[in-house]
């Protein structure tokens, strides 16, 4: 049988969500507790990778068991996972679902804060500059018109393309901050901290909104601007689509 769990974590502690050699990842953590719980190792597989440092309000990951799994998993799972990793829910899928192939959407946030905060160390973006957010936000309106996102991601990443199709992209003004909400089909590896690392520059008006939306066309890289800290960069949700009514 094929399940979704849900998760949620704080990356601070983590090298990223992938399996590595020589360094503590979030997939080898949990991977780790489930098979001493189930008693067989066990192989997740999640909706998206996230980097070293990102944290996650709802990550999904499938894995296959023979057995039927009951309620209790959840709290025998918890108990053995650290305490910034959660398990939230689990549930039967059919066969051929995919944590990653079969999302439609998935959707990030990146918070600012303008305010120092000793509690908020590792969550956010301490950046105490005054900002241009309209720009920002005319900035973030262009996005769901691009297609190719290859000047906003990593240069060493396996992929076939380039394209992402953002659905929507917006600032919010929050207190003592900013918040960046990105929705699309799929993101690159460093492609909303490099979007967000841009946009202040846009806000801090070093960068044109004529020279952002150029960078586009160049697909290189070196022509954005830096990344943002992986601090403040949290993925939200993951969507799927109905279940069918059979479960």
């Amino acid at each position: 049988m094929r399940y979704f769990l849900e998760l949620a974590y704080r990356g601070t502690a983590y090298h990223g969500w992938q399996i590595q050699a020589n360094a503590h990842s979030l997939q080898a953590e949990i991977q780790h507790k489930m098979g001493i719980l189930l008693k067989q190792p066990v192989e997740i597989v999640a909706s998206g990778r996230t980097d070293t440092g990102v944290h996650a309000r709802q990550q999904v990951v499938h894995f296959d068991s023979p057995q039927i799994l009951q309620p209790a998993f959840l709290h025998k799972l918890n108990a053995l996972l650290p305490k910034d990793i959660a398990a939230y829910q689990l549930y039967e899928v059919p066969a051929d679902w995919h944590a990653r192939f079969t999302a439609t959407s998935r959707r990030y946030a990146y918070y600012i804060t303008s305010r120092k905060d000793p509690f908020e160390q590792g969550l956010s973006f301490y950046l105490p500059l005054a900002l241009q957010v309209s720009l920002m936000q005319q900035a973030a309106a262009l996005l769901p018109q691009q297609v190719n996102y290859q000047s906003f991601s990593k240069v060493k990443t396996e992929v076939k393309h380039f394209d992402c199709q953002v659905f929507d992209a917006n600032w919010q003004v929050v207190p003592d901050g900013l918040v960046f909400h990105i929705e699309a089909n799929r993101f690159l590896r460093g492609m909303v901290r490099a979007l967000v690392g841009t946009m202040i520059e846009v806000g801090k008006q070093k960068l044109s909104l004529e020279k952002f939306a150029a960078i586009f066309q160049q697909q290189d890289r070196r022509a954005a601007g830096w990344a943002a800290p992986p601090d403040g960069l949290f993925l939200e949700a993951i969507t799927y689509p109905p279940l069918p009514v059979s479960y």
